[in-house]
């Protein structure tokens, strides 16, 4: 793991280190590059594969999806439904489970906007009208691990929103995640994956029912296909690898600094974690903290190659300093492990959560907090919020004019229609006023 000191090497070195490669410069590795070209019959690009997917699906519907899940994943399918009925779980997990979803529903529930009315001139009205989507798509990867956590996190702020109905699909059918979909309120889950999945939910097939948007994480090619698929429907954002960045003073526990890194970097081999500290000897012990640790973790070579690849710490002159080089960096989730965090707190423009203090860690906002942690990744937090209730609903506006504020109006319309050279438009309003 590398450690830089902004004073010996500048402030323009040290974002260069911060800087963050795009959802869609990932490269492919070899191990996959092979199977890509048995399956393709020549070596694609992740888009030019994403885009074949997309196409063939659109046009060839289940037949598509049917066809690329077997090349791709080896599993024969026939139907692709799962029957909620058959889903079962332990006891001790649905017990959390269901304290997770209380939680969840109780934050989201506060996020609700309303529909709102205001009078203008005489019993005139302009308003806003709040209106839920009717369908909504949930992608849930499979990959090296289970995730009921997201499951929770992007169907019940749905439901919440009042969407009338949730579809699901996933390429691992484990036991806790369909539970947890089950728990949330998922109206249907289909077992497939990857970027036919997306482009069954983005334009239907015979068995998949066409979606308003898609939501929720996946691999390179479900995002390369979600971005494929932006327009058909909507999405939700184009995700990357999961980060994580800390700004710790030198009173900060290096035990906990490095416990928070590992807690991202056991995600993906592409995770990042980043500490900003004022401290250099802090910086030493969080680097021998991190080694440590490693050693105790059944996800240790995922987390290693992590840390190998994209951990750093940053030694910055000062806290102020410090929040310049996380809000350039715009992290998805931001730790202030610092004496006074909410003195921090004004400073922090670009992140995907913040969590303030010791005993906020990261992974109390990825399972029980009640906060959403589907989160802006590789610094789209400059201009992405996170998924909220508002994800899963429009916004549609309401005007009502009596013919005498209309009449009142008139002359001001017409001028700028004339002025926009759209006559029809400004005939529209002369035609009122002939025929009143």
């Amino acid at each position: 793991m590398r450690i830089v000191n902004s004073s010996k090497i500048g402030r323009e070195a040290v974002e260069k280190f911060l800087t963050k490669k795009s959802f869609d410069e990932v490269e492919l590795s070899p191990k996959i590059r092979e199977a890509n070209k048995k399956i393709f019959g020549s070596d694609l690009s992740a888009i030019e594969i994403v885009r074949k997917i997309v196409s063939d699906v659109r046009k060839f519907g289940d037949a598509a999806v049917i066809d690329y899940t077997k090349k791709i994943d080896g599993i024969e399918l026939e139907n692709f439904a799962v029957k909620l009925e058959e889903i079962e779980i332990e006891p001790k997990i649905l017990s959390s489970l269901k304290v997770a979803a209380e939680n969840i529903r109780r934050f989201h529930t506060e996020q609700l906007p309303k529909s709102w009315i205001t009078y203008r001139g005489e019993n005139s009205l302009l308003g806003q009208a709040i209106i839920p989507l009717e369908r909504v798509g949930v992608y849930v990867p499979g990959g090296t691990a289970a995730y009921p956590s997201s499951v929770l996190m992007n169907i019940i702020p749905a439901k919440v929103a009042g969407v009338k109905e949730i579809i699901m699909c996933t390429p691992n059918a484990n036991k806790t995640v369909l539970a947890a979909a089950k728990l949330a309120g998922v109206d249907k889950i289909f077992k497939i994956g990857g970027a036919q999945a997306i482009a069954a939910m983005a334009f239907g097939t015979e068995q998949i029912p066409r979606v308003n948007k898609i939501v929720g994480p996946g691999n390179i090619f479900v995002t390369l296909a979600k971005k494929e698929v932006y327009g058909h429907c909507d999405i939700d954002m184009l995700a990357g690898p999961s980060e994580i960045l800390i700004i710790a003073d030198e009173k900060a526990n290096p035990i906990y600094a490095a416990a928070d890194m590992l807690s991202q970097a056991e995600h993906d081999p592409l995770a990042c974690s980043i500490v900003i500290t004022t401290s250099e000897e802090l910086a030493d012990k969080i680097c021998a903290e991190v080694e440590e640790q490693l050693k105790k973790l059944p996800r240790r070579e995922i987390a290693a190659a992590s840390i190998e690849r994209n951990g750093l710490i940053v030694v910055a002159k000062d806290l102020d300093e410090a929040a310049d080089f996380a809000n350039f960096s715009a992290p998805e989730h931001l730790e202030l492990l610092t004496q006074e965090p909410f003195a921090m707190l004004p400073k922090i423009k670009n992140a995907g959560a913040i969590f303030l203090g010791a005993y906020s860690p990261e992974p109390l906002g990825d399972y029980l907090a009640g906060t959403n942690h589907v989160l802006p990744t590789g610094g789209t937090a400059k201009f992405y919020s996170v998924l909220n209730v508002e994800t899963f609903l429009k916004r549609t506006s309401l005007i009502s004019y009596t013919q005498k504020d209309l009449l009142n109006s008139a002359a001001d319309i017409i001028c700028l229609a004339e002025a926009e050279g759209l006559t029809a438009h400004a005939e529209a309003i002369r035609k009122r006023e002939e025929i009143l």
